[in-house]
């Protein structure tokens, strides 16, 4: 069985082995044992309350119970861009005009902003290839809205997500070659190590500060700005499905588009809803019909858990089995947080 539950000091080797397995363009999660040792230090921290809200980020781990092993791994931190920069780039439109020769162009330009700064974000989102089916990814994912739609005054209105850019299947970065190489002169990856590392003063130190003509790169950079990594376009679906969109800003090394949202209108923040848990009787799970998926956590900061049940809250009360109970660490009595994982069809969000 999969639970999700927050991170543990002791996950960090199969962490690092997770990481391992990302590849480039996901700054967040890095193979590098000191940065994410100081990250789930920091995560622990953040469940203990022992640290400030703005600076806690929420790691939370996906176990498979059966083997010990760890499926997948995704984050929440409180705010960005409050102890380093935080950079994007914003598409503007610029227009140029003469009435005399009866001349009207629009082009599009990007401004290096640092407008998202303070906002919360969505991040590290990493599924393992093996769990990679059923509802497993939506699961992952969605998770981390039923977190924030428990906890909702730990977190700032604006919600954001930088997703992965698109590359080639060499690994190739049409925007990054097409523009940052020229002002860093080094190789991608280099380039999203030290950022990863949160070494950010050479952006400032070396790009433009001037709008920059998205008609003067070449055409295969042009193509790709605000276009996700093909193995991210299901995870920008589902953000979009929760209430996320894309307001025209992008990532500044390879063009990936950043989905924004405000926490009061995720759908998990306005349907999800609290139910008591009720005496469990297996006769009853036993004949029932399958019943649509529900992701029910716990209400327990400190000790975070979630699972993908089949039951539902009926009049406030929901009758979990003995095994989601276990996962949860609940007993009949104690309240959970309750949302279907798919959308209603007739939700809007």
């Amino acid at each position: 069985m999969l639970v999700v539950r927050a991170i543990q000091a002791t996950d960090l080797d199969a962490l690092y082995d997770m990481a391992s397995q990302v590849g480039s363009g996901m700054t967040t999660l890095k193979p590098d044992m000191k940065m994410l040792g100081d990250r789930v230090e920091i995560a622990v921290a953040s469940f203990a309350e022992t640290i400030p809200p703005e600076k806690r980020d929420y790691m939370f781990v996906m176990e498979d119970t059966d083997s010990g092993r760890l499926a997948g791994v995704c984050a929440i931190k409180g705010s960005v861009g409050l102890d380093e920069p935080f950079y994007n780039y914003r598409i503007g439109t610029l227009v140029h005009s003469s009435r005399e020769l009866k001349v009207f162009t629009r082009m599009e330009t990007l401004y290096l902003s640092n407008d998202l700064t303070g906002s919360t974000e969505l991040c590290s989102l990493f599924l393992n290839p093996d769990y990679r089916h059923g509802n497993n990814g939506k699961f992952l994912s969605k998770c981390r809205f039923l977190f924030i739609a428990q906890f909702p005054h730990l977190f700032t209105e604006k919600l954001i997500a930088e997703m992965r850019g698109y590359q080639e299947s060499s690994g190739r970065s049409p925007f990054y070659e097409g523009l940052g190489r020229h002002f860093f002169k080094m190789e991608f990856d280099h380039v999203d190590a030290l950022t990863a590392q949160g070494k950010k003063s050479f952006i400032a130190e070396l790009m433009p500060r001037q709008p920059l003509y998205v008609a003067y790169l070449p055409q295969d950079a042009q193509d790709v700005v605000g276009k996700v990594h093909t193995s991210t376009v299901p995870a920008r679906r589902l953000l979009e499905q929760e209430g996320m969109h894309f307001e025209g800003y992008v990532d500044i090394f390879d063009a990936g588009p950043v989905l924004q949202g405000r926490v009061s209108e995720l759908r998990a923040v306005r349907d999800s809803a609290l139910a008591v848990v009720d005496v469990d009787t297996d006769m009853t799970h036993a004949c029932a019909p399958q019943m649509e998926p529900v992701l029910v956590s716990n209400t327990n900061l400190k000790d975070f858990r979630m699972v993908l049940s089949e039951a539902a809250a009926v009049n406030g009360k929901i009758d979990l089995s003995a095994d989601d109970q276990k996962l949860l660490r609940v007993h009949a009595g104690d309240v959970v947080r309750t949302l279907t994982l798919n959308v209603r069809k007739n939700t809007h969000v």
